[in-house]
This record gives structure tokens, C-alpha cells and sequence, in this order.
């Protein structure tokens, strides 16, 4: 069974602050739906249209999986606590199986 991913890319935070209450809602959302992060806000190089800014990379052991933690009741509260001065570029995709 192919793997399910998160990736989520933030071109603009104007409220680092209000992120770390998503963070702190999100992080147990994830690890409850079964998701692993693989990366988070660490050094980035950006190539062509690439964008240098935070970057989440998060492993589930399948597409379903993934899609189910996303649609759970604890990661939409977590949500909801997003500032409204992020931008997120965010889906869900399967792995290679």
C-alpha cells in the first residue's frame, strides 16, 4: 500500500505567533491520525518557482490515512487556529507504492 504525504508550504506569515497555536493543536492531531513528520521549517534551497519559507513534510501509512487525519475533528479544530495572515500551499498526495 502506497504511503500518503502532507506537504505544506507557507510563501507568507505575517503571525508567527498565532502559528504556534495551530502547532500546538495540530502536532497531537497528527500523531493521533497516525502521521510522522518527516520535516518542518528546516533549511530550505529553492530552485526555479521554488519558495525558501517553511516548509512541512509529514508521512502517513497510506493515502487514506492521510486524508482521514486531515478530515478529522481534531485537526479541523487545529484549523481553525490558523491566523489569518498565513498563506499555506497544502495537499495531501500518495506515495510510490
Amino acid at each position: 500500500m502506497a504511503k500518503g504525504y502532507w506537504v505544506s508550504v507557507y510563501p507568507a506569515n505575517s503571525d508567527p505567533e498565532r502559528l504556534t497555536a495551530y502547532d500546538k493543536l495540530a502536532g497531537p492531531a497528527v500523531r493521533a491520525g497516525g502521521g510522522r513528520l518527516l520535516s518542518r521549517g528546516g533549511r530550505v534551497v529553492a530552485h526555479e518557482a521554488g519558495i525558501t519559507q517553511r516548509v512541512i513534510l509529514i508521512e502517513f501509512d497510506s493515502f487514506e490515512q492521510a486524508v482521514a487525519a486531515y478530515e478529522s475533528e481534531a485537526y479541523q479544530k487545529a484549523l481553525v487556529a490558523l491566523p489569518d495572515g498565513v498563506e499555506r500551499d497544502f495537499r495531501i498526495t500518495e506515495g510510490i507504492d
